[in-house]
């Protein structure tokens, strides 16, 4: 008997899509008993709290009876992210099913509420895998885009309550490449970081930030006789613009700024539609002169952006460093 293949693909994506759903119910049933736990771990501690180590003692005990029958997950640590979990999720009906347990776990771990808050919003809009927050957070997502704007638009546009009003709400400064594999101390060409980019796309489009889709690349302009080649094109849908992404594995200097402006205008006079934004230019460069962009580019620019990129996570005092110099050159740029 000869079966169309359709019905086969049909029942394979049915059978794919109720093991996903059973997976996510069973998660977001492992989730909340989580919660449960926790829940009557803290309230029974609370009863304790004139001992200051009645709650060490009260968990330690609970291992001890419950892992023998249940396994690892009822480990003295376990139990202490249980308790954790529901101290800083209180309510129950404010849990979210798009995040599983391994989100949560990592949540726990910010103290800050806005910051929480804002890779949660992060994590749901862009479905997020608990191996893509874990890099977002240990790249300091937060932080580069305060560094950039202020925490309430931050917030709004992680919510979905504003949209960006320019390409800067979304776009991060630094960006941190190290999935690429590349070494700082190796030498390597333009066209190697190109090829370690397209190689990695998925990625890459992650870092630059939310709706970015790909184009073209080394996409070629035939210009009055001369022809030019543009790195990468992309779009983003939030933005409704093309991006033309330049890169530079040297200190950007005024004729980088020149050459993205160039291609630009090319797209805004050539290519954009009317019903389109106008179109952005990412220098995507391994070190920039804030002051050469600055005096490169007219004083109402929102198109052109220059952004570092980084080959290696940011330690803590670097990024306290960074936040210092961002906030220092914000003072003077209002005097």
């Amino acid at each position: 008997m000869n079966i169309n293949q359709a019905i086969i693909t049909d029942i394979k994506t049915i059978i794919q899509n109720s093991r996903d759903r059973a997976i996510r119910a069973v998660d977001t049933e492992r989730v909340q008993m989580y919660w449960h736990i926790g829940q009557r771990i803290f309230i029974e501690e609370q009863r304790g709290k004139d001992r200051a180590d009645y709650g060490t003692q009260l968990i330690r005990t609970i291992s001890e009876q419950l892992q023998p029958e249940f396994g690892s997950g009822f480990s003295y640590r376990q139990l202490n992210w249980y308790r954790q979990f529901y101290r800083i999720f209180p309510i129950v009906s404010a849990l979210r099913t798009q995040l599983g347990w391994t989100h949560y776990k990592t949540l726990i771990s910010i103290d800050n509420q806005d910051k929480r808050e804002f890779y949660i919003a992060e994590a749901i809009k862009n479905n997020w895998s608990s191996r893509h927050l874990e890099r977002q957070i240990h790249s300091s997502l937060w932080e580069r885009l305060l560094m950039s704007n202020d925490r309430e638009s931050i917030l709004a546009v992680a919510r979905n309550e504003q949209q960006p009003a320019d390409a800067k709400d979304i776009i991060k400064d630094p960006m941190y490449l190290e999935f690429l594999g590349l070494h700082r101390e190796a030498s390597y060409y333009e066209k190697d970081l190109e090829q370690a980019i397209i190689t990695h796309l998925q990625d890459f489009l992650l870092e630059l930030g939310n709706g970015f889709a790909f184009i073209a690349r080394q996409k070629r302009l035939h210009i009055e006789g001369d022809d030019f080649f543009i790195d990468l094109v992309l779009y983003n849908r939030l933005l409704q613009a093309f991006v033309i992404v330049e890169i530079k594995t040297t200190r950007l200097n005024h004729q980088d700024i020149g050459q993205l402006q160039m291609y630009v205008n090319y797209y805004d006079r050539i290519e954009k539609k009317d019903f389109e934004n106008p179109t952005i230019g990412i220098l995507l460069c391994a070190e920039k002169n804030s002051a050469v962009v600055k005096f490169s580019l007219p004083e109402n620019n929102k198109t052109i952006i220059a952004s570092e990129y980084k080959l290696y996570f940011p330690t803590e005092q670097q990024l306290i460093d960074e936040v210092k110099k961002e906030l220092e050159k914000r003072g003077n740029d209002h005097l």
